[in-house]
């Protein structure tokens, strides 16, 4: 399948930002294509049928896979009261991916929830903890699952702009940070030293400096990951595409597109409020439609490609309204998904192959 359209369109706004012959990717260098399916385990249990874009019901990690998906990313939150993204059933996740031949990134939020730049909520069993002893904990237990799990790519924290474990590892609290950070990452080398380590980051704004702190400090990552949702993050592809320039050539680290998305509609197919349904959020050139979520994965892919980036990754592509049409805490992504409400796989899927 062709894209050159808009990928020619892509490179044209790209061409003014660095000059001469781009150096050819090492040839042993793979390009990351991936999905973040951390709701899968859950949606199984409510007896969604997924079927490909020839409407042949499969499971959905085979359709994947057929699409060209090469890695795939899985949330593992510190204890898990309502049973999912808890540890047994990411490690049976993580264990059925790498058996279809899948790498696969753990992404550790290091709290019982949700982590991101508003929020780091110390997981309840390490409240109270004095910092040395909250330091052994981060080491011991990211050793642990980082050898349960033995994945591929590791996160040492899920959108640490502002910190991780609040409030002993808020960014304002002095270097216990970098501590968490430094910690995590050498429990990580300890296991596995060719397991590739993550920082992650939400967002454009402050990314370069962010970056530059914790390399000057010594914190021993690997791959410098960012979240960019244009609605959020600014709709310029262009200043993706000078961040991750900058992060690779002044810093040497890798870069990876870690999260983003796109709306195939602006409808809805359950009760639950959709983060995105309004033009004003779209990117100009790419229409809420199947053709413009297709295209802008495309143009993402090939952005990455043009940097030098590892690849990129998808999130909430099997977010579907899982719950039901009547569903008020369903889902709030269901028309950024790569499956449509049909949960038939979308055109947005093409750009992997």
């Amino acid at each position: 399948m062709l894209f050159l359209p808009y990928t020619a369109l892509l490179l044209m706004f790209i061409g003014c930002v660095k000059n001469g012959p781009e150096p050819d990717p090492p040839k042993d260098k793979l390009f990351l294509k991936g999905m973040d399916i951390s709701f899968l385990p859950e949606i199984r249990q409510y007896g969604i049928q997924f079927s490909d874009e020839a409407g042949q019901k499969k499971d959905m990690l085979d359709i994947l896979k057929s699409a060209g998906v090469n890695l795939i990313r899985i949330r593992l939150w510190t204890g898990s009261p309502a049973g999912h993204s808890g540890e047994e059933e990411v490690t049976a996740l993580a264990r059925q991916c790498r058996g279809k031949g899948f790498k696969v990134l753990l992404d550790l939020h290091y709290s019982n929830t949700w982590a991101d730049p508003g929020k780091q909520y110390i997981p309840s069993s390490w409240k109270n903890l004095d910092n040395t002893t909250l330091l052994d904990s981060v080491y011991q237990y990211t050793y642990r699952i980082t050898d349960k799990i033995r994945p591929d790519y590791i996160q040492i924290g899920n959108e640490v702009n502002n910190g991780l474990i609040w409030p002993a590892g808020k960014s304002d609290n002095g270097s216990m940070m970098d501590q968490i950070l430094s910690t995590g990452c050498r429990a990580v080398r300890t296991v596995d030293k060719e397991t590739g380590i993550m920082i992650h980051y939400a967002g454009l704004e402050g990314c370069e400096d962010f970056f530059k702190r914790i390399t000057d400090r010594g914190v021993d990552f690997d791959i410098a990951g960012i979240s960019y949702y244009p609605y959020w993050h600014g709709k310029s592809l262009s200043t993706v595409d000078f961040v991750l320039n900058n992060i690779q050539n002044k810093l040497h680290k890798e870069t990876f597109i870690v999260e983003f998305a796109y709306p195939f509609t602006l409808g809805w197919n359950d009760h639950t409020n959709n983060i995105i349904g309004l033009e004003s959020q779209l990117v100009s050139g790419y229409p809420a439609t199947m053709e413009g979520q297709r295209d802008f994965i495309a143009a993402i892919r090939e952005l990455c490609k043009h940097t030098g980036s590892m690849g990129f990754c998808y999130w909430g592509g099997e977010f579907v309204a899982f719950k039901g049409n009547n569903a008020t805490d369903g889902s709030s992504w269901e028309n950024q998904a790569l499956f449509n409400f049909d949960f038939m796989a979308n055109p947005g899927l093409e750009p992997f192959k």
